[in-house]
């Protein structure tokens, strides 16, 4: 599948909590994990489903951004909801940094004569 965002897209990994309204019109909230993030929307994990076009909003911190749910995929026992978030409610370090983060285009590439032992540092080979 070809990549159609525009903006960095970073990984993270943080709890936020989701509300929005169901078909009755009755207000659902729960905490997902946040999975990445860019400035034009978010990728959360979540255990429950959350129909496309649905309409959110995702605390983060101190801070409420707003948008609408573009995918929901079931994977390993949980859903994964893409958020594209309003033109007006852009997401931005300036107003939250998840609690990790990692910018991939920041990873540099290893030789490929190093690779990684059991224990999490490189060695030759």
């Amino acid at each position: 599948m070809q990549e159609r965002r525009m903006d960095a897209r970073l990984l993270c990994a943080d709890l936020v909590e989701l509300i929005w309204s169901d078909f009755s019109g009755e207000e659902k909230r729960r905490i997902g994990n946040l999975e990445d993030i860019s400035a034009c929307g978010m990728s959360i994990q979540v255990e429950t489903a959350i129909h496309v076009g649905t309409r959110m909003r995702i605390l983060c911190g101190e801070r409420e951004l707003t948008g609408i749910v573009r995918y929901a995929l079931y994977r390993d026992d949980s859903y994964f909801i893409g958020v594209q978030l309003d033109e007006n409610c852009r997401w931005s370090v300036r107003h939250f940094v998840p609690q990790h983060i990692l910018d991939p285009r920041q990873i540099i590439d290893r030789p490929a004569h190093m690779t990684l032992n059991s224990l999490g540092s490189t060695s030759r080979q």
